[in-house]
């Protein structure tokens, strides 16, 4: 894989672009992964880009993760890493070369629409912490194969027995795991990490700054808006994704 080169002008202008998105993920519970994504697609090739895109994010949720440490529940982070961790490497070594994106983020968009628009006597994804281990799963073979766990995740965090802060540092918690699991997925498919790095510390500099900030808004944020603000960047990424599969699909 090449080495990805930017102009200094490009590197403040998509360093910008993921402070503000870190900021979001951390006052709405979500979108930010799917901004950045969106943000770092333009300058780089899709392999390359999952890959930079899920080392960024480990720095961002590990800062907003330690930013709101006291909040974490560890039993339901705890099953939700080792079903990642399997995930990640049954898709590694199994999967990932001959499934393409269109049917994941077809299930994905699906699942959204699910929960988002499903009648209010339908069942919502409220599940017990043990069996996170199976959303692990789900999100670590879907982070290697497309790199939108954001949403996934989003999914099962629409709960209204958890408080703002409870959601957003169990969620980036979660988001760590998984991302981790990208390391030696992408070190085995050749991607270098190290020839990268320069522009892997800058970005996520910025994530971490971004993060910060965002958690500062947090606290003075209302809970029903912030579950307002959660639902509209959920139906926002929603939209981008089926954007993805109408790219694909032509």
């Amino acid at each position: 894989m090449d080495v990805i080169e930017l102009s200094f002008l490009n590197q403040i202008w998509l360093s910008l672009e993921i402070t503000l998105a870190s900021m979001i993920t951390s006052i709405t519970g979500m979108a930010g992964g799917v901004l950045m994504f969106a943000a770092m697609s333009v300058f780089m090739p899709v392999r390359s880009l999952v890959a930079i895109h899920g080392t960024v994010q480990i720095f961002n949720n590990a800062a907003r993760s330690w930013f709101l440490r006291q909040h974490i529940r560890w039993k339901m982070c705890l099953p939700f890493a080792f079903g990642a961790v399997i995930g990640a490497i049954v898709t590694t070594l199994f999967i990932v070369e001959y499934v393409g994106e269109f049917f994941p983020l077809l299930l994905l968009v699906g699942l959204i629409a699910y929960t988002l628009f499903k009648p209010k006597r339908m069942p919502s994804f409220k599940i017990p912490n043990k069996h996170f281990f199976w959303v692990g799963i789900a999100t670590g073979s879907m982070g290697i194969i497309v790199g939108a766990i954001d949403p996934l995740l989003a999914v099962f965090f629409l709960r209204d027995d958890l408080s703002k802060e409870e959601i957003v540092s169990n969620k980036s918690m979660m988001q760590l795991f998984a991302h981790l699991t990208k390391i030696p997925a992408y070190l085995f498919l050749g991607f270098s990490f190290i020839d990268n790095a320069y522009l892997i510390i800058i970005l996520s500099l910025a994530a971490v700054v971004g993060a910060k900030f965002g958690i500062i808004v947090l606290r003075y944020i209302n809970t029903r808006v912030f579950f307002i603000l959660m639902k509209l960047t959920l139906l926002i990424a929603m939209g981008r994704l089926i954007y993805q599969l109408i790219q694909i699909g032509m």
